[in-house]
């Protein structure tokens, strides 16, 4: 009986649990049916590992460099004094990533910016699995040609590890966002995480999954130097 007891309180438990996970999927739109898999997630198995592995020369799949996580954060400063306008940068985070985010927090008082140690100062949110190849796909798809007066993404912005850091200056560029309900455009900084190690290895796996980075500039040829035109010589005058 103590054993039927136990495991119907258990099965009730992990049944609680299943329905709160299940509300909090409704709640934050992330409504991927289970055992979904992103068209991206397809691509980068089928056939951007084996393309790879021969650039690379890598004999596993597991030698080929991937992407890991994907961190987006959003920096509230004015939530020092409106505490409002962090739980608005909260909700549109969560519709352009799909998942709730955390509340980050300052980390040690400074008095120059009326900062105290505790204070909410931002939200982050991490994606990985399906959801990280979801807001990828979107973001190269949707978000990034309707950035004003976009180049390209500049190869610069690698930190040397394999991890690339972009940021934006206005989140309206995503189309989840209604302009009506958050009119303050808000700064965003994104981090995509991989196992690369380098710089070179990360570009090309970024750009295999469809990042468009800055074209390089042509080497201009350097103009023929001009030569220098004879002087001529004044022709001796006849006496009169």
């Amino acid at each position: 009986m103590k054993d039927n007891k136990e495991a119907r309180k258990g099965k009730e438990a992990k049944e609680h649990k299943e329905h709160k996970e299940a509300k909090e999927v409704v709640k934050f739109g992330n409504v991927m049916p289970k055992g979904y898999i992103p068209r991206l997630k397809t691509e980068y198995v089928q056939n951007i590992v084996p393309a790879m592995m021969k650039q690379f020369e890598a004999g596993s799949p597991m030698a080929v460099p991937k992407l890991t996580k994907i961190v987006i954060n959003i920096g509230v400063s004015e939530a020092k004094e409106n505490i409002q306008a962090l739980d608005l940068a909260k909700e549109d985070l969560t519709q352009i990533a799909g998942q709730a985010p955390q509340i980050r927090r300052a980390k040690k008082s400074i008095s120059n910016f009326k900062l105290r140690e505790g204070m909410p100062i931002a939200v982050r949110v991490t994606l990985r699995g399906a959801m990280m190849y979801e807001f990828f796909d979107r973001f190269v798809s949707l978000s990034v040609p309707r950035i004003r007066d976009f180049q390209g993404i500049d190869a610069r912005f690698f930190d040397g590890r394999g991890n690339l850091n972009i940021g934006l200056k206005e989140h309206h560029i995503f189309p989840e966002i209604n302009v009506e309900k958050s009119p303050k455009a808000r700064g965003m900084n994104i981090t995509f995480v991989t196992t690369a190690g380098t710089n070179d290895r990360a570009k090309a796996l970024l750009q295999y999954l469809g990042m468009p980075f800055k074209k390089p500039e042509a080497a201009k040829k350097p103009e023929p130097a001009k030569q220098a035109e004879p002087v001529k010589q004044a022709e001796p005058q006849q006496a009169a």
